[in-house]
C-alpha cells in the first residue's frame, strides 16, 4: 500500500504544482515561514474547486505559541464553520495550556465543532509536557490524525517517541510523519517509522 504523502502548500499555485507532482493530501497554510497561520476564504475556496485531493486546512489565527484567548478561540471556529461551507476534507489545529498540555476543554470544543470534517492535531503536540499522555486524550475524543516529529525537530531524531506514538494511537488514530521528511530520505523514514502517512514541504518537487 502506497503511503499518503501530504505536502504543506501556501497558495493555490503551489497546491496545483505539488498535486501534480505526486502530492496525494494537501494541507493548506499561509506564512509557512511562520509555521503556518489559516489561508484566505479565496484560496480555501479556489483549492476546494481544483483540486483533486483531500485538502486539510491549518486552523491557526497567529504564529507564535499555541495558549489561545476566548476570541482567538472564536475565530477558530468560525474559520472552521467556513471551511464545513467551503467542503473541504479537513481541518489542522493544535491548542495547549500555560502548563504546557494539551487544553483539553477548548480542543474537545474544537473537534465537536469540526465533525463530521477529519481532524489533525498539528505539531503543537511536540510541544507538550508529555506528548503520550496527549496521544491518549486526542484518541478518546475522536480526532483522526496527529502530526508529530516525535518532539525534535527532525523525524529521525524523535523515531523512539513517533513509534511510541504509533502504537497508542492504533488502530483508530493516525500518526503523520513529519520534521525535515523529504522526497530524497523517505525511503528510509519509512523503514525506520512505518506510519503510512508522511508529511512535508519538500515530499515532492514542485
Amino acid at each position: 500500500m502506497n503511503p499518503v504523502i501530504e505536502v504543506c502548500v501556501e497558495s493555490f499555485e503551489e497546491a496545483i504544482r505539488a498535486v501534480k507532482a505526486g502530492a496525494t493530501r494537501i494541507e493548506l497554510c499561509d506564512n509557512l515561514a511562520f509555521g503556518g497561520t489559516t489561508p484566505s476564504y479565496g484560496t480555501i475556496k479556489k483549492c476546494t474547486e481544483r483540486l483533486s485531493v483531500p485538502i486539510m486546512v491549518m486552523i491557526r489565527p497567529r504564529s507564535g505559541n499555541f495558549i489561545y484567548s476566548q476570541d482567538e478561540l472564536a475565530i477558530m471556529q468560525d474559520d472552521i464553520i467556513i471551511c464545513k461551507e467551503l467542503g473541504v476534507a479537513g481541518v489542522v489545529f493544535g491548542i495547549l495550556d500555560e502548563n504546557g498540555n494539551i487544553n483539553q476543554e477548548q480542543t474537545l470544543k474544537l473537534v465537536q465543532l469540526s465533525k463530521p470534517l477529519e481532524i489533525t492535531f498539528h505539531k503543537a503536540i511536540d510541544q507538550a509536557v508529555n506528548i503520550l499522555d496527549g496521544v491518549a486524550f486526542l484518541k478518546k475524543i475522536g480526532v483522526d490524525r496527529i502530526l508529530s516529529s516525535g518532539g525534535k525537530d527532525k523525524a529521525l531524531e524523535g523515531q523512539k517517541t513517533l513509534i511510541q506514538m504509533i502504537e497508542i494511537a492504533s488502530p483508530q488514530l493516525s500518526v503523520i510523519v513529519a520534521g525535515k521528511v523529504t522526497y530524497e530520505n523517505l525511503e528510509e523514514i519509512q523503514k525506520k517509522i512505518p506510519s503510512g502517512e508522511y508529511h512535508g514541504r519538500r515530499l515532492v518537487e514542485f
